[in-house]
């Protein structure tokens, strides 16, 4: 809260449940911002997400197969209840100051979420307090870390990559071709999905000795890759009693100065995040 604050955003949740229901779940998990109650899912509905997908699963076509598969994904996985109507597709919404939206953040499994520090860097607002390691090649300075450092199955969120080419050196960026483009690969693991890595837009650098211009990066870039411990019934078994998640990865580069290309390079990356647990319990409200 204090670091949204420090950004000058606020922090409000927002769903169909009562306002004693919301009260108990606040105590329960020692919520601190504002829960607010949505009676009849009236900004639900006005904000465009009720849940079309739970309204489908309690009608008449409830039990056709393409129903109940979407259901699994988009609403529930403990069964169609009448509890399910009124409630919204899950996301996040980004509001400035004059209650326009300027971003949103939304998954396709109802049970996955962006994380708060996530979108942060997405939206690029700075890098969290998260301790990160030094890396130091003979070409590049790297700085790296996650964006949490804790996180639950289904939590999205990104690994960085803060990196600084040497004076007069650059990298090759996507799209360079006959050199070692740079790359970040995440070792895969069962039930860890990895996202498509984000690069920042390169520049263009004339080379030259051989009269070729290609696309670089010779300022300091940072690399966000996503990242998606799954929260699958075979997720959650394979997980269990573990409290530690432990990532590992690859930066491939070619780099080059002014005069000389050198050889491609390959530099080994860790990265180890506290395991928190799936919250799954209902709230116990207060007698």
């Amino acid at each position: 809260m204090k670091e949204l604050h420090d950004k000058g955003l606020g922090l409000a949740g927002i769903s169909y449940d009562s306002t004693e229901i919301l009260a108990a779940f606040s105590q329960q998990h020692g919520i601190s911002f504002p829960l607010l109650s949505d009676p009849g899912s009236a900004t639900i509905k006005a904000y465009g997400i009720l849940n079309t997908v739970a309204e489908e699963a309690l009608g008449p076509n409830g039990k056709d197969p393409a129903v109940v598969a979407d259901t699994k994904v988009y609403a529930t996985v403990a069964g169609v209840s009448d509890r399910l109507h009124g409630i919204p597709f899950p996301g996040t919404f980004v509001l400035d100051r004059q209650g326009r939206v300027t971003a949103r953040f939304f998954e396709d499994f109802f049970r996955e979420r962006n994380t708060v520090s996530g979108m942060m860097l997405k939206l690029g607002t700075g890098r969290p307090s998260v301790q990160g390691t030094q890396i130091s090649t003979a070409h590049l300075e790297i700085k790296t870390y996650p964006s949490d450092a804790a996180v639950a199955l289904g939590n999205r969120f990104a690994l960085v990559l803060e990196v600084t080419p040497h004076p007069r050196m650059h990298v090759y960026a996507p799209g360079a071709t006959g050199y070692r483009v740079i790359g970040l690969t995440v070792a895969p693991q069962p039930f860890v999905r990895v996202l498509p890595t984000r690069y920042p837009a390169s520049e263009i650098y004339f080379f030259k000795p051989l009269n070729e211009r290609v696309p670089v990066y010779q300022k300091p870039f940072t690399l966000l890759q996503e990242v998606v411990p799954e929260v699958t019934q075979e997720a959650e078994a394979a997980f269990r009693g573990k409290d530690t998640l432990t990532l590992t990865g690859t930066l491939e580069y070619q780099a080059c100065d002014d005069k000389l290309c050198f050889n491609p390079a390959s530099v080994p990356l860790t990265w180890q995040l506290t395991l928190r647990p799936f919250v799954t319990e209902r709230p116990v409200r207060q007698q």
